[in-house]
């Protein structure tokens, strides 16, 4: 989906996947599927070892032989996903100088940004000499916002369905108060379209997901740049300084939740209920706020609601725990689940 939304192609991970379950094998060419696979591999490498070049100094990433071994590693994971947004960058910039000017462009991310202050954007402002208000984006730019698009959408979204299996399992009152919504928003209708109105009357879902991140975030931890010199918890902090800010801890904070350590999705439902500001950061906060933060919710509710208004999601082993490795993100190493159709 993100790869669809951002640069306007298809990726085929989904077909790499159904070639590994059983004899039959997907249609298309196996090398575009390895393509993909290796592409969305690459992201998974660099988001689950980034904070290697956060907490390790350069001395030891240039002169301790296996650190280095495995910092370089990351290094040439990063350039190859550079080059392959530079080409896929590069092919829609050839198909957008190709494409008569009365004609329409693809609807995507990646048009977006690479039309952006130029004769081709919709919002494009002239001054009164002609020129454009904003130049347009380099290509350098415009892969690091791809980048960004790529990394935030990939692995949160996918791991954050897998907790959600996961403590809906272990707290069947809330699978049930979920069954009972889907069931009444979709009357039993198994396979028609969302739509918007679904989506918006489907609030116990929404309530799940944020009690679900508010106990185990994926973004476990964010950071923040010090600009200017400051004063936080009565100590003095130059400028330059990096901080890092424990999501788990301020989820968890008795002073901003009543039983913190108790799962309940009803806390977001109660009349007027909204958390202290800054007491719940799924998405950050401030001016640095996640910009995908309401494309995530879409997906989020879309997709359990498309599994669960068919299917009964178990664990396997009720007493086995939740298996993650948290860097940059929590991730999910293993689910093991059993999966039957509702009658």
């Amino acid at each position: 989906m993100i790869i669809a939304l951002t640069t306007g192609e298809r990726s085929y991970t989904l077909a790499g996947y159904f070639n590994i379950q059983g004899d039959e094998k997907a249609e298309h060419p196996p090398a575009i599927i390895e393509d993909s696979e290796k592409f969305v591999r690459a992201f998974r490498k660099h988001i689950l070892n980034v904070t290697m070049f956060v907490f390790i100094s350069p001395f030891f990433r240039h002169y301790i032989p296996f650190i280095r071994s495995k910092s370089n590693d990351l290094i040439q994971n990063v350039r190859f996903i550079y080059n392959k947004i530079d080409s896929i960058v590069k092919r829609r910039k050839e198909e957008i100088e190709n494409t008569p000017l009365d004609k329409p462009l693809s609807h995507d991310m990646l048009t977006s940004v690479i039309t952006a202050n130029t004769p081709r954007d919709i919002n494009y402002t002239k001054t009164v000499g002609g020129e454009a208000l904003e130049r347009p984006l380099t290509d350098i730019e415009i892969r690091h916002i791809m980048f960004d698009g790529f990394i935030g959408g990939t692995d949160t979204t996918a791991n954050m369905i897998t907790f959600i299996t996961y403590f809906l399992a272990h707290n069947p009152d809330a699978k049930k108060k979920m069954f009972e919504e889907i069931d009444r928003v979709f009357q039993g209708d198994k396979t028609r379209p969302i739509t918007e109105n679904d989506f918006r009357n489907l609030k116990y879902c929404e309530a799940i997901i944020k009690e679900v991140d508010r106990i185990h975030p994926v973004a476990n931890m964010l950071a923040r740049y010090a600009e200017e010199p400051d004063e936080i918890a009565g100590y003095k902090w130059p400028a330059g300084t990096m901080f890092h800010i424990n999501a788990v801890s301020i989820h968890q904070n008795k002073d901003y939740w009543d039983e913190p350590e108790k799962f309940n999705p009803d806390r977001w439902l109660v009349e007027g209920f909204e958390p202290k500001k800054y007491s719940f950061i799924m998405f950050g906060g401030g001016l640095r706020i996640c910009p995908g933060r309401k494309l995530a919710m879409i997906e989020l509710i879309c997709l359990m609601a498309l599994l669960f208004r068919k299917y009964e999601i178990d664990l396997v082993d009720m007493e086995a725990p939740l298996k993650t490795k948290s860097n940059a993100l929590t991730a999910c190493n293993e689910l093991l689940v059993k999966i039957k159709p509702r009658n």
